[in-house]
C-alpha cells in the first residue's frame, strides 16, 4: 500500500468509528452509557474514544451528565432525526397505530424498521396491563428472524431472499440466538403461510410476541408492527383478535405510505379499559 492510499485509508476510517460510536451510544438508550462501556463495546482505545466524545460534545451530538459522567445523545442528533423523518416518513405515519395498538390490547407495541440485516425497535408504546414484557425498547437492534417484528419481516421477504439470508447469516444467528437458530426455518414457513408472526417466548421464556410486516407501494417490506405480552395474555382464543387489530394498522399505515388518506379508526371505551388476559 503506498504512503498516499494508507493515509486515505485511515482518513476513511475516522468517520467510520465516530458514526459506529454514536450507534452504540443510541443503543445504550435513556440510561446513557460510561467511558469504559463505550471503549469496550467500540474496542477502540480509552484515549481515542474519549477524544470522539470531546469533538462530538462540541457540535452537540453527545452531551454528559456533570454528576455521573454519563454520555448521552445530544440534541443535535435529535433534530437530525426529525429532519431525516422528512425522507424516511415511517415513523410518523406509523406512531398513531402504534399508540392506537397499546390502547386497545392493554399490551406492549412496537414499529421495527428494516436496515439491511437487521431490525431497529424506533418505537415502544406501552399499554395499561399491569404485567409487561421488557425484552425490547427503542433504540434495540435485532438480526432479521430474531423476535416477532424480525420474524414477521423476513417471513414477508420473498422465499428466495429469506433463504440466502438463513444461509448466509447462519454462523451469526446460531452464535446470538442459539436458543432460536434450530427453529428458525420452521417458524419463518409458518409465518409466510399464516401472514403473521408468532413468537412463543423462544428468545425470553414467558415473553411471546406477534408482528405483521408493513410494505411500500413498490411491495418491499421495509418495517412491521408488533405485540409483546406475558404468556397467558398470547393464547390461542385471544390469537384472531391480536391478529385482526394489528393487520387493520399495518393497512392503514401503507395506505398513508402510499398517499392515501384513511379514516382514523375509534378506540371504543371498553377497549381502553380492558386489562385482563
Amino acid at each position: 500500500m503506498t504512503g498516499s492510499a494508507s493515509v486515505e485509508r485511515l482518513g476513511a476510517q475516522s468517520p467510520v468509528r465516530t458514526l459506529r460510536l454514536l450507534r452504540q451510544l443510541g443503543e445504550a438508550g435513556a440510561c446513557g452509557a460510561s467511558l469504559g462501556a463505550l471503549v469496550r463495546a467500540s474496542g477502540l482505545a480509552k484515549p481515542t474514544c474519549r477524544r470522539m466524545l470531546i469533538a462530538l460534545m462540541q457540535e452537540g451530538m453527545v452531551v454528559q451528565d456533570p454528576a455521573t459522567r454519563t454520555y448521552f445523545l445530544g440534541r443535535e442528533i435529535y433534530l437530525l432525526g426529525m429532519l431525516a423523518a422528512e425522507r424516511y416518513g415511517i415513523h410518523r405515519v406509523a406512531l398513531d397505530s402504534v399508540a392506537r395498538l397499546a390502547q386497545e390490547t392493554g399490551d406492549a407495541a412496537f414499529l421495527q424498521v428494516r436496515h439491511g440485516q437487521e431490525v431497529v425497535c424506533l418505537t415502544r408504546e406501552d399499554g395499561g396491563y399491569p404485567l409487561r414484557s421488557h425484552v425490547l425498547k427503542a433504540g434495540d437492534r435485532h438480526l432479521l428472524g430474531a423476535g416477532a417484528g424480525p420474524l414477521a419481516i423476513l417471513g414477508a421477504m420473498p422465499e428466495a431472499e429469506a433463504e440466502a439470508y438463513l444461509a448466509a447469516c447462519h454462523s451469526a444467528l446460531a452464535q446470538r440466538y442459539p436458543m432460536l437458530w434450530p427453529l428458525l426455518p420452521d417458524l419463518v414457513k409458518e409465518s409466510r403461510a399464516r401472514g403473521y408472526s408468532l413468537n412463543r417466548g423462544v428468545l425470553f421464556p414467558g415473553s411471546w410476541g406477534m408482528g405483521m410486516a408493513i410494505r411500500e407501494p413498490s411491495g418491499q417490506v421495509v418495517a412491521c408492527l408488533s405485540l409483546a405480552a406475558v404468556e397467558s395474555r398470547m393464547q390461542p382464543d385471544r390469537e384472531p383478535e391480536l391478529v385482526a387489530l394489528l393487520a387493520r394498522e399495518v393497512e392503514l399505515v401503507e395506505q398513508r405510505l402510499a398517499g392515501d388518506a384513511m379514516p382514523q379508526p375509534q378506540i371504543a371505551p371498553a377497549a381502553r379499559k380492558r386489562t385482563q388476559p
